[in-house]
Formats: C-alpha cells, sequence, structure tokens
C-alpha cells in the first residue's frame, strides 16, 4: 500500500481492472478483481433522511463510508470518510444540468481539505438520451475518467447483462487514487438510477 493522503486504511485497490455488479434486488454492490475475488462492497441505505453509503472489504471489514451532504438530491455532494481515521478523504461531486441528457453527466471527485479537483467522471454524451429513449437500459452506460488536467486515466464501461455490471479500467493513475474512482461506480450507478 502507499502513503498517498487519499489511500484508506485496510483497503489496497491497486490493480488497473475491476468489475463492479449490482446485486438485482437493491443498489447493491460489490467489486471484483480479475481472479474472480470480491475486494470491496457497498450499498445504498435507502431508508435515511441523507443517502449514506458503506462500504466492507472483500472480508467483510467497515473500510469507509460516503455520505450525501443533503436530503436527497440529484444534484449534491457525497463525501468519502475513511472508517478507521475518520478523515474525510474526497468529496464526489454533482452539478445537474438540464442538458445534462445531451451533453453527459459530469463527477469532480475533489480533496475533502482544500476542494482542489482530482479527477472528473462523465458520461460519453447523448447515451443518456438514447438510454431513456425506445431502447431503454439495453444500451450501457460508458464513463470517462480525466486528471485535474484533463488527460485520460481510464474509463468505466457498462456490460450488456441482466444487473448492472461495469468495467472500470485504469490507464495511468499516477494523479488519480484509485478507491475513490472504482467507489464513484458504484455510488454514481445507485444515484442517477441506472
Amino acid at each position: 500500500m502507499g502513503t498517498s493522503k487519499y489511500d484508506i486504511e485496510g483497503l489496497d485497490l491497486s490493480d488497473d481492472h475491476y468489475t463492479v455488479e449490482q446485486n438485482l434486488v437493491r443498489n447493491q454492490y460489490k467489486a471484483l478483481d480479475d481472479h474472480g475475488n470480491t475486494v470491496l462492497e457497498g450499498k445504498q441505505e435507502t431508508f435515511k433522511l441523507k443517502e449514506e453509503f458503506p462500504f466492507v472489504d472483500g472480508n467483510g471489514e467497515t473500510v469507509f463510508t460516503i455520505n450525501a451532504q443533503q436530503i436527497r438530491d440529484y444534484e449534491g455532494q457525497y463525501v468519502l470518510t475513511d472508517a478507521r481515521s475518520g478523515d474525510d478523504i474526497v468529496v464526489l461531486d454533482h452539478e445537474y444540468s438540464l442538458l445534462e441528457q445531451i451533453t453527459g453527466a459530469t463527477w469532480t471527485i475533489r480533496d475533502a481539505e482544500t476542494d482542489a479537483e482530482l479527477a472528473e467522471i462523465t458520461s460519453r454524451k447523448f447515451v443518456g438520451l438514447f438510454r431513456r429513449g425506445l431502447l431503454g437500459n439495453l444500451i450501457p452506460h460508458h464513463y470517462e475518467i480525466t486528471d485535474a488536467d484533463g488527460g485520460h486515466v481510464g474509463s468505466i464501461s457498462g456490460q450488456l447483462s441482466m444487473k448492472d455490471r461495469y468495467d472500470v479500467r485504469i490507464d495511468d493513475a499516477s494523479t488519480v487514487p484509485r478507491e475513490p474512482v472504482v467507489a464513484a461506480a458504484m455510488v454514481i450507478d445507485a444515484i442517477e438510477g441506472n
């Protein structure tokens, strides 16, 4: 494990590829490594006033929580807090726009202390429009991950399946924390109601 200020105690997501799967019944997710081992699980707590997403590692140990900063709102900020240290690590920020269905949704990962942008996760343009048309959810989502300077970092690509399933690929994470990106794939899917 590294010593970055974005590392989460007890969690090591240093691989370049993970598969994120949604449970068929509710907004519950797991991230699998290339060997099919569960490395992270999270679920959306649906009966709370403010949305909450607790995450556990492959052994069931709580590693972090993502909490909404306001009462149920599609637009907003979600803070990732390390469960062991209690430190806020990053903020997942979404600003809703009426043009979002055409131009694509953008989620920003920011430093929780300085508010500096670390990465952006942006959906491919026009896909949201077609997904809500005649084809419904038959067209999988695709997101581009970029660093603060707009450089390519990786992608989150949906797969055709009965439940939401995403390939999370990190091509260059030299300046982007991996754990928040993998967690963001789960949280974005739940919040956008994919």
